[in-house]
């Protein structure tokens, strides 16, 4: 790559010195014999470890919602969005929904304990159409063993319920993994 009389003074205009000068022509020289995949990767890797975090760095990066905290991802596996996640699990009812909605909190967001608001956002987050009741449907869920009961009328994923979960979208081991997870009910004496 040549760079033109303009490009250099250009770039010195830009640098606070000559040695920041530098540092960029001779960055130049050796990015530009990169592709695009390992350019940016050489790139957020010195962001990261030079702790650069700045608005005026366009790095292209999967886009996250304002509550989620940025960081760098160096593997290949990235967690799935709330929608990708229900449409490879397929729920069928409302309470799967709730159940599922409940591990991806669990799970991917780091938050064990949540309210029905939680996974009402969480729904609407994925595009999945409103529940007529969440309450209700968070509820039956509870009382099928999916949730349990968490302090300050917060509710958590049971393990029942996380099992259930990976058993999807293949719904016979799913409730095989429930039948053995069902509270017994308790007889009433005559």
């Amino acid at each position: 790559m040549v760079q033109s009389r303009y490009q250099a003074s250009y770039i010195r205009s830009l640098m606070p010195s000559p040695k920041a000068a530098e540092a960029l022509n001779t960055a130049i020289k050796l990015l530009s014999r990169l592709n695009d995949d390992e350019r940016e990767t050489v790139l957020t890797s010195l962001a990261t470890f030079f702790n650069v975090r700045s608005s005026s760095i366009a790095i292209r990066a999967p886009a996250l919602s304002s509550d989620t905290p940025s960081r760098p991802s160096f593997s290949q596996t990235q967690e799935p969005s709330p929608k990708e996640f229900l449409l490879r699990k397929q729920p069928k009812t409302d309470v799967e929904r709730i159940v599922c909605l409940a591990y991806y909190l669990t799970q991917y967001r780091q938050t064990s304990h949540f309210r029905t608001l939680d996974l009402a956002k969480l729904n609407t987050e994925a595009a999945q159409p409103k529940f007529s009741n969440s309450a209700y449907s968070a509820s039956n869920a509870t009382k099928m063993g999916y949730l349990a009961p968490a302090s300050k009328g917060q509710r958590q994923i049971s393990a029942a319920g996380e099992q259930f979960v990976l058993a999807l979208p293949d719904r016979e081991a799913a409730r095989a993994a429930m039948q053995g997870a069902r509270p017994r009910r308790k007889r009433r004496g005559k």
